[in-house]
C-alpha cells in the first residue's frame, strides 16, 4: 500500500507531519482526516483543521 505524507500546521506554530497508508488513489481529503485524527490522539498542540493549510505528498 503506498505512502503517504501529511502535514499539518498547529496552533502553536509548528508544522507536524504524519504517515498515512492509503490507496494511490485515495482523496486527499480521506487522507487529510486520516492525519488530523492521529494528530488529536497525541499530546500535540491542536492542528489547524483548515484542509487548505496541510501539504499532501507520496512517497
Amino acid at each position: 500500500m503506498p505512502l503517504w505524507m501529511v502535514a499539518l500546521l498547529a496552533k502553536d506554530g509548528r508544522q507536524y507531519v504524519y504517515r498515512v497508508y492509503a490507496p494511490q488513489d485515495a482523496l486527499y481529503g480521506d487522507l487529510f482526516w486520516a492525519a488530523f485524527h492521529c494528530h488529536d490522539e497525541n499530546r500535540a498542540p491542536r492542528a489547524s483543521d483548515c484542509f487548505d493549510s496541510a501539504e499532501i505528498w507520496q512517497i
